[in-house]
């Protein structure tokens, strides 16, 4: 599975975060800790908002392993946000190209995910069937990450309300329903998981959900004043106002008190105001 990060809060330079904590995401693309291969050399992306020039997110995809990107570790050098999302894939479903990395935008919309549909061959058509030709001639790519995107954006489209946590919680919700309802048509018992983040720059909704009994993979959040890096360590500033939030893949300290889990089949909405809300699925 890939691994990611989302961080929401006082702009700060995305090289700080990606680079700089003792098992940054970029380490994880080597060394990943919780999951089986701990290697995720098939790419990496970004998008991050600017609001100063517009809402929508500017994007760095490549195929290149993150751990050996020189052109990354320059931009992200170079770059300054308050709503950033990153991942390293392990590629699954689907070749290995731009196309295939995340995260994949919409209009303002960012999304990314790790983890795997079941039997998504058997339920692609279906799925592409049931989209407008909007949604359905924006996608490039061959993944289930990017159709299960698609699903979210086509029912967003159809309630013709504005987006804010609440309304992607419901969708969320809406999109694996769908899901589950063709997969139980024609009997597919393959585990489905899905660990994703959609954003739409002022916002984050975090999912962490599993099919079935197994055991979901591992998604963390941790959140305060700011990050701070002292003698190469790095950690969440905690204070009674929160002005940041992290959410990971992976723990990205070892200070494990800064971190907290997210509940299997659980969402994390992040609003504006940097409110935290879980919700059950």
């Amino acid at each position: 599975m890939c691994r990611f990060i989302a961080y929401l809060g006082k702009s700060i330079i995305l090289h700080d975060a990606l680079y700089k904590p003792d098992h940054s995401l970029i380490k994880q693309s080597t060394h990943a800790r919780e999951m089986e291969e701990p290697l995720n050399g098939d790419g990496f992306g970004m998008s991050w908002y600017t609001h100063q020039i517009d809402n929508f997110p500017g994007t760095f995809k490549t195929i290149q392993p993150a751990w050996n990107d020189s052109n990354l570790e320059t931009l992200s050098q170079k770059l300054m946000s308050g709503c950033f999302l990153a991942h390293v894939r392990a590629a699954s479903k689907g070749d290995v190209n731009v196309f295939n990395t995340h995260p994949f935008n919409f209009k303002e919309y960012s999304f990314m995910h790790n983890g795997g549909i079941g039997g998504f061959n058997k339920i692609k058509r279906q799925i592409c069937q049931d989209l407008s030709d909007e949604i359905y001639d924006w996608i490039k790519g061959q993944t289930d990450s990017e159709h299960f995107f698609a699903i979210f954006l086509e029912l967003l489209r159809q309630s013709k309300q504005p987006f804010n946590t609440e309304l992607g919680a419901a969708i969320m919700k809406e999109t694996i329903n769908y899901i589950q309802s063709l997969q139980k048509n024609i009997t597919i018992t393959e585990t489905t998981f899905i660990n994703a983040i959609i954003s739409d720059g002022n916002s984050l909704l975090a999912v962490r959900y599993v099919s079935n009994v197994q055991q979901a993979a591992s998604l963390y959040y941790s959140y305060g004043d700011h990050l701070e890096y002292q003698d190469g360590y790095c950690q969440m500033h905690e204070s009674n106002t929160k002005k940041a939030v992290l959410i990971a893949s992976e723990k990205l300290t070892s200070h494990k008190v800064n971190w907290h889990e997210l509940p299997t089949n659980h969402m994390l909405l992040v609003d504006n105001n940097l409110d935290l809300r879980i919700r059950a699925l």
